[in-house]
């Protein structure tokens, strides 16, 4: 076995978290951000009480420049692509056709006033809702409405616990309208992915970021601040999601495989114990760990703690993200090591509550 990583020293004095944010400030406060040393001071964990979070995650994931004169430019160009998406994919093929009607009747005869439905001498096969043509609107509507159904579902059952999530008031029916319509304009725009279960956990901290950011201006335009950053995340872990890759060497399989490899290198008695001794493989836990990036796995907060060091990898989040699901199983070593198959499981699919700033440090050591 390698040496295993040292405990960490005591919790930082107050004046350190001082420090640490006021470094974070002054290197976002410079007319070009070093990104370099953006990330450095990221993965140490983003001080909540210095409010730049939305700000560092979105250059993090390369939605912002690092030039800040071009960052209220960028954004309205992003904003506004969004908005066409919306304009484009939200609508059913009824509501499309009256708009194109009333631009017709508007470009052509403006005195002209109409209901807004086609004559139906004007509608032609391929606009016929039962048509099956695959060029044809409303096939592709329908096509689609079994994927919406289930976002509709897993975005219901998103953090049932937290208030910004879930329940009856007006604000969270409308973050449930905002995380629906990132992950279905998503889903149309990647015909090879679509929609996979499990990929509102990993948009629900970005929105949750974004639509907390203090400025209110950010905050109105979190879903379409949080669809790029979710675009962006993803492409890092496309191929975790994709079916017909999932035992390459890219697929799901081949990331498990390499967490095996990394447990192996630095504790080989528990890679055995586990692998081989009471047979608990990798895909019987660590599947959920990696493709919904340990969302499941801590409380909410800690979550978004373990994703400012997530986000900061410049190589993309995966090799850290493998360096903390090793951390995890280094931590819970000895009760591992004296379990046998059913509580090794149990405790791997429950992973107790732990202090994460010890994880991220463990974590840090396996580097």
């Amino acid at each position: 076995m390698a040496s295993s990583p040292r405990s960490p020293p005591g919790a930082p004095p107050p004046e350190f978290e001082i420090s640490r944010q006021s470094r974070l400030l002054a290197a976002l406060s410079k007319k070009v951000i070093d990104l370099d040393e953006l990330r450095m001071l990221a993965a140490q964990g983003v001080p909540d009480g210095a409010a730049v979070r939305p700000t560092v995650w979105k250059l993090l994931l390369g939605y912002l420049p690092n030039d800040r004169a071009l960052w209220e430019q960028e954004l309205a160009k992003k904003r506004s692509q969004y908005a066409a998406f919306k304009e484009e994919f939200l609508s059913n093929p009824m509501e499309i056709a009256q708009r194109q009607e009333l631009e017709g009747q508007g470009s052509e005869n403006a005195g002209h006033i109409n209901n807004g439905l086609l004559h139906r001498s004007e509608v032609t096969q391929e606009e016929h809702p039962l048509s099956l043509g695959k060029t044809s609107a409303w096939n592709q509507f329908f096509e689609y409405s079994e994927i919406m159904e289930q976002i509709d579902r897993d975005v219901k059952r998103t953090h049932p616990d937290m208030h910004f999530f879930c329940g009856d008031s007006s604000f969270a029916k409308s973050n449930q309208e905002s995380l629906k319509n990132v992950l279905i304009i998503f889903a149309k725009l990647n015909g090879g992915i679509r929609y996979v279960q499990g990929m509102n956990e990993i948009l629900a901290p970005l929105f949750f970021v974004f639509r907390n950011d203090p400025d209110d201006k950010n905050a109105n335009f979190a879903e379409a601040d949080s669809f790029f950053c979710f675009v962006e995340l993803l492409s890092g872990f496309r191929d975790n999601f994709c079916q017909k890759l999932d035992n390459s060497a890219v697929g799901i399989q081949g990331t498990l495989s390499k967490l095996s490899q990394l447990v192996a290198k630095y504790d080989g008695e528990l890679q055995r114990h586990l692998e081989i001794t009471t047979e608990v493989n990798p895909q019987f836990y660590a599947f959920r760990w990696i493709t919904l990036l340990l969302t499941q796995e801590f409380n909410f907060a800690d979550t978004i703690h373990i994703w400012d060091t997530l986000l900061s990898d410049p190589d993309g989040p995966q090799e850290t993200l493998l360096r903390i699901c090793c951390a995890m199983l280094i931590l819970v070593r000895k009760r591992l090591l004296a379990g046998d198959f059913t509580s090794n499981l149990k405790l791997l699919q429950n992973y107790p509550p732990t202090n994460i700033s010890h994880l991220l440090y463990v974590a840090n050591k396996l580097h």
